[in-house]
């Protein structure tokens, strides 16, 4: 009962297929935290247990949510395009639901550029255009006002102050929630920041006892490699590796983020990409490894990494999970 913000999820589909899943704000503190074991613990539950035991694991996968909340939404248009969807920020983090805000901002976002295609005339913009013409790309800035007019900014104001409420601990943050979406509804005159990002929020192992997760059975809970073959995932080997170590930061891993956090990309990662030796080729000093091959594309790296070290860039080929379920 500390100060992780996350939820889970179950969808019971046809063919006797259930997908389930479990939810982590990465703007937890304890660096021992591993959102892999977490989901595998969370599946020994008695009342999730019962709908899969007898059953077998088919996939598996891994993906981080858009979920600043309203007042992390950015600005939404751009010259030549716009963001719709989950790459805007529209999942309600408390219903971790995002299907209906993506359908609604696509509708607005494609009633706002045929007013803007069609602006010019009676022939529109996109049947004229040519590539690399001097013209001016266009800006369908009205699709911003139509967003904040409609039901999706209703919405995601509503709940706006829910994640941020448990930076004061479960019981604060379960309570505030509470009185938020069920008392208030949205209404409360006040706003809670998001001061720092995440990588920031991580705090030094030294405050914390590393955490002890039950073995995997192999049946209901699996170890993190044998579920990876499950996600489908593949890169060639002897392509560009698609994680960097950012220039300016190169000595975070050994003088950082080992010593100081016990080397948290170790733990959050949902792959494996990040292990470090025992240091016997360095002095005594860990060295950091990066297996991009089992990369599943989930960007938790970019996000939680102490300083942000690694640059998360497209690898070539198509190379990455191979999802038919999820």
């Amino acid at each position: 009962m500390d100060k992780t913000f996350g939820g889970s999820f179950m969808y019971h589909m046809e063919d006797d297929l259930v997908q389930i899943g479990v939810v982590v704000g990465l703007d937890y503190e304890n660096p021992y935290i591993n959102p892999y074991e977490e989901f595998q613990r969370f599946k020994t539950h008695p009342a999730i247990r019962k709908y899969l035991e007898g059953g077998e694991c088919v996939q598996y996968g891994a993906r981080c949510l858009n979920e600043g909340g309203y007042h992390a939404i950015p600005k939404l248009t751009f010259p030549g395009g716009g963001l719709i969807g989950c790459s805007a920020g529209f999942l309600n983090g408390v219903k971790i639901k995002g299907t209906h805000t993506a359908m609604k901002s696509g509708m607005l976002a494609a009633e706002a550029a045929y007013e803007a295609l069609t602006a010019t005339g009676a022939d529109t913009v996109a049947e004229t255009a040519e590539i690399n013409a001097e013209e001016p790309a266009i800006d369908i800035s009205s699709y911003e006002a139509a967003v904040e007019d409609s039901w999706i900014a209703e919405e995601l104001k509503a709940v706006r102050n829910v994640h941020a409420g448990f930076h004061k601990g479960f019981l604060p943050g379960l309570l505030h929630a509470g009185v938020a979406t069920h008392v208030l509804r949205g209404k409360e005159p006040w706003t809670l920041p998001n001061t720092e990002p995440d990588s920031a929020k991580t705090r030094p192992a030294k405050d914390f006892t590393p955490i002890e997760y039950p073995k995997p059975d192999g049946e209901l809970t699996f170890d993190l490699l044998s579920n990876l073959q499950r996600s489908g995932t593949n890169h060639n080997h002897d392509q560009p590796a698609h994680l960097r170590i950012k220039p300016e930061h190169t000595e975070v891993p050994s003088k950082e983020s080992f010593p100081v956090y016990a080397g948290p990309e170790q733990r959050f990662c949902p792959a494996r990409v990040y292990e470090y030796t025992d240091g016997s080729e360095a002095n005594g000093v860990p060295q950091l490894v990066i297996n991009a091959q089992n990369c599943v594309h989930c960007k938790c790296c970019s996000i939680k990494m102490p300083k942000e070290y690694i640059n998360w860039t497209v690898p070539e080929g198509g190379g990455g999970p191979a999802y038919e379920l999820m």
